[in-house]
């Protein structure tokens, strides 16, 4: 099997993983806002990614606390980005709208990731790269514009947040990635940014209304997204500890296809000709950046799967 075949399969697992929340959301009770289920989730995902990173450490590799000591500008600066992300994201769509917002924040987060990169890392990226997030951009904004009835008005306050809600994730991305490459348990490195965001969310989502929790289908749709986002940070962080952050952030790309399709499939929604097209071109652009993906990081230590 191809070295990059494992590591592109996970972080595309990883996507169709996080592509459930909106469904999820969609078929949940009513009552609850964008921001308090973003706390609920991020919380919840970050306690069992801590959980699951303290099971996976051995003795041999000591206590937590000088690891982290030793990473923590890297780790705080990650867990800016988590914390950018979420608020950004629903400001985004508040003020662009949801298809311009989502486009805008999940398109430029590869382009965000491959700017760290280059300039933090030395690592430029690569045109096979570049030429297949084009067209998985493009293939996105086809997508949505298929199902957009451009009612929404689109403030330019709008398109900020969304990008800076890409920053965020990128710089997540590139930060953890930095970490990994320091000897970092590649859980852990995931785990630790994560929280510190999730702390800043929740704080931020203390005034939100979380009536929805006490409910059977409020706690059962908080479970699940909770479960999913920490196994498909796993997924993803097993990707990113082989890959490029650039490569990594742009096969999340795979979210919104996988969306589309659980709309059509579950909530009765249609897909246009012209989003056919889309997804088609999407898909198109990650084939090109999955196998143009070259290893970036071997792990060091012999126990790591391969």
């Amino acid at each position: 099997m191809n070295t990059t075949a494992r590591p592109v399969a996970s972080v595309l697992a990883a996507a169709v993983l996080f592509g459930t929340a909106g469904t999820a959301q969609a078929l949940g009770p009513d009552g609850t806002t964008p921001l308090g289920v973003g706390a609920a989730r991020i919380a919840l995902a970050s306690l069992l990614l801590v959980a699951f990173a303290i099971f996976r450490r051995r003795p041999v590799d000591g206590p937590l606390c000088p690891v982290i000591a030793a990473n923590r500008t890297l780790i705080l600066t990650g867990g800016a980005g988590v914390a950018m992300y979420t608020p950004a994201f629903f400001a985004g769509v508040d003020r662009a709208g949801v298809a311009v917002g989502t486009v805008v924040a999940i398109g430029s987060g590869p382009f965000f990731a491959g700017a760290l990169e280059w300039t933090g890392r030395g690592e430029r990226p690569r045109a096979g790269w570049f030429a297949g997030t084009v067209m998985s951009i493009a293939g996105g904004v086809i997508l949505v514009a298929s199902g957009n009835d451009g009612a929404t008005e689109v403030e330019p306050a709008g398109i900020g947040f969304a990008l800076l809600a890409g920053f965020g994730y990128a710089l997540y991305s590139v930060t953890t990635k930095l970490t990994m490459e320091r000897g970092m348990d590649p859980t852990l490195a995931l785990a630790a940014p994560f929280t510190v965001g999730a702390v800043v969310v929740v704080l931020l989502a203390v005034r939100e209304s979380l009536d929805w929790l006490g409910t059977g289908d409020g706690a059962l749709m908080a479970l699940y997204l909770g479960v999913m986002t920490a196994g498909a940070y796993v997924l993803f962080g097993y990707g990113l500890h082989r890959l490029t952050s650039a490569t990594t952030v742009t096969l999340v790309l795979a979210e919104p296809v996988t969306a589309a399709l659980l709309a059509v499939v579950l909530l009765d929604e249609t897909i246009a000709l012209l989003g056919w097209l889309g997804i088609v071109v999407l898909l198109a652009g990650l084939l090109v950046v999955g196998r143009t993906a070259e290893v970036s990081f071997e792990p060091t230590d012999p126990t790591s799967p391969t």
